[in-house]
């Protein structure tokens, strides 16, 4: 029997996390894909799923873009001399345009930028950030409403 390659060693894409309180509390208006600068263990630990980028944001310093707040849990197998601060910031590896291009829309009003989800693509871990403007909370209170909405006529044509 043949052995069957992983999706993200085959060329594919397997989602690691999503950030769902992005979506819940951001307008998106744009996606950008940027690679992250990792260390030792960090990439074993996203392989394992054990990331959080709930309460992770981009923020633009000198220059480069970092991603601030993102959780990489420790390596289980890993020694103690080997481990990983799990909360560092990380450097985003993005082109010089797609940054200057970042910096003009961050620098509008209410503007900023939120990791939406970590993807392994062929092997190597990306980030999807996304350029967003906050909502109010009765934008998602209407968010809410339409989604129950729209959950009921499916119920209501389901039983027909």
């Amino acid at each position: 029997m043949a052995k069957v390659k992983a999706p993200a060693a085959s060329g594919g894409e397997k989602v690691v996390t999503t950030n769902r309180k992005a979506f819940h509390d951001y307008h998106i208006e744009e996606e950008l894909e940027a690679g992250i600068a990792l260390t030792g263990t960090e990439i074993k630990s996203i392989r394992a799923g054990r990331v959080n980028l709930r309460d992770a944001y981009a923020r633009i310093e000198n220059g480069e873009l970092w991603l601030i707040g993102m959780h990489i849990s420790p390596y289980e197998h890993a020694g103690g001399y080997f481990q990983h601060d799990p909360d560092r910031p990380r450097k985003l590896l993005v082109h010089r345009h797609e940054l200057n291009y970042l910096r003009n829309r961050v620098e509008a009003k209410g503007y900023t930028l939120v990791p939406l989800r970590l993807v392994l693509r062929k092997g190597l871990a990306k980030v999807d950030i996304g350029v967003a403007r906050g909502k109010k909370s009765y934008d998602k209170r209407a968010a809410l409403a339409e989604r129950d909405a729209r959950r009921e006529m499916e119920r209501a044509l389901r039983q027909r």
